[in-house]
């Protein structure tokens, strides 16, 4: 594991990830502060994002690669994308073997990927520094396309897709939410009033009611009834900053159960949460898991109360709906998960990607195998 230390000289280094307890593998970071609207020290927490630039800054190089993000084709499952601390790979076969696809890329850093859900030659990745890319073919050629974008925005982290019109799209960014109708091809800000942190993590939309959005941030959840005009702060349950201090919970990740939208998941950096209430109310859902950062969820389509956490020390699986969770390592050589993604049609295979590599299992995470991800020519 490479150790070292961290300076940052501008906007596309941001680094506080100092203030968190997740820096396993750096010895010292020293904070710096981003120019622009993020204004607190809430809002330099060390998210998933944020938590990536460690190792993405600090050019480790040994044998085994941060898996950053993973996406998966919808439509031909077989067909993978994961992004690492040096490069962007597909893999046509589950896995086996990869080609890289970084042909328009440039240096660009991605720290997180999404798969257009009907149209899968179409591929998102959000990076550090340049904003947002696309590919119309299937990852092998991309293009830059952040217009509305350009001028504010130092990384994304991640995607949201409206079920109804999955042209329009959310973007979760340094500065706030931003919002294409039409593939990526023009951005917009989403208004931020109310919302006192606007570093954002992760997002859910409601798929019953789009105009129902929430938004992870680096003060917790916030949540809008009206389609991103107005905001209201929606924490009540979770864990605040200790007394004196400006940090806040910071919330990595939200999945919602598709069948009862009222019912979300958070994984944050104090923890892993519950809401039953559309957000009125969380409980904290630690009992087999412990205390620590939850950086990632996964939820099964068909049984709602049988979910996957990613964690800084391991993947955890409930069955009740995060009443009890069990660790499941068997396999797992590295247990500082970073990212998950399941197969569309089989939720038994699942993917983590970790600080030193990725994983595959095909029985729900009881057993992994580790993935080597070693590129072939594109033939």
């Amino acid at each position: 594991m490479c150790q070292r230390t961290l300076t940052a000289t501008d906007e596309s280094t941001i680094v506080a990830i100092g203030l968190m307890n997740i820096s396993r593998g750096v010895r010292r970071v020293i904070p710096y502060r981003a120019p622009g609207r993020i204004s607190s020290r809430s809002d330099l927490l060390a998210l998933g994002g944020l938590f990536l630039l460690v190792f993405l800054q600090a050019g480790c190089t040994g044998k085994s690669k941060v898996v950053t993000a993973i996406a998966i084709n919808p439509v031909r499952p077989n067909i993978l994308f994961i992004a690492t601390n040096d490069s962007v790979y597909k893999s046509r076969d589950e896995g086996a073997t990869w080609i890289t696809v970084t042909e328009g890329l440039g240096h660009a850093r991605i720290l997180s990927l999404a798969v257009h859900p009907t149209n899968p030659s179409q591929v998102y990745a959000g990076t550090l520094g340049d904003a947002v890319y696309r590919s119309v073919d299937g990852g092998h050629r991309w293009s830059i396309i952040n217009a509305g974008m350009k001028e504010h925005v130092a990384y994304v982290n991640g995607f949201v897709f409206y079920p109804q019109n999955p042209d329009a799209i959310l973007a979760a960014t340094t500065v706030g939410i931003f919002r294409t109708t039409n593939g990526g091809m023009a951005w917009e800000e989403m208004p931020s009033k109310g919302m006192d942190s606007v570093y954002t993590v992760s997002a859910a939309l409601d798929p019953a009611d789009p105009r129902i959005i929430y938004a992870g941030t680096s003060g917790g959840v916030y949540k809008t009834v009206d389609g991103g005009m107005t905001w209201k702060e929606a924490n009540n349950g979770m864990i605040e900053a200790e007394p004196g201090t400006a940090l806040s919970l910071g919330v990595n990740a939200l999945v919602m159960d598709r069948q009862r939208t009222a019912t979300l998941y958070a994984g944050t950096t104090q923890g892993a949460f519950k809401t039953v209430d559309a957000a009125a109310n969380w409980t904290k859902i630690q009992e087999g898991m412990g205390q620590g950062f939850v950086s990632a969820f996964l939820i099964h389509p068909k049984e709602a109360s049988t979910l996957w956490a990613g964690t800084e020390d391991g993947v955890y699986k409930t069955t009740d709906g995060g009443g009890h969770w069990t660790r499941l390592d068997r396999g797992l050589t590295n247990l500082n998960v970073r990212s998950l993604a399941m197969h569309p049609e089989n939720p038994d295979i699942l993917y983590a990607g970790t600080q030193g590599g990725l994983f595959k299992t095909i029985d729900g995470g009881a057993h992994w195998s580790e993935l080597t991800i070693k590129p072939k020519e594109d033939n």
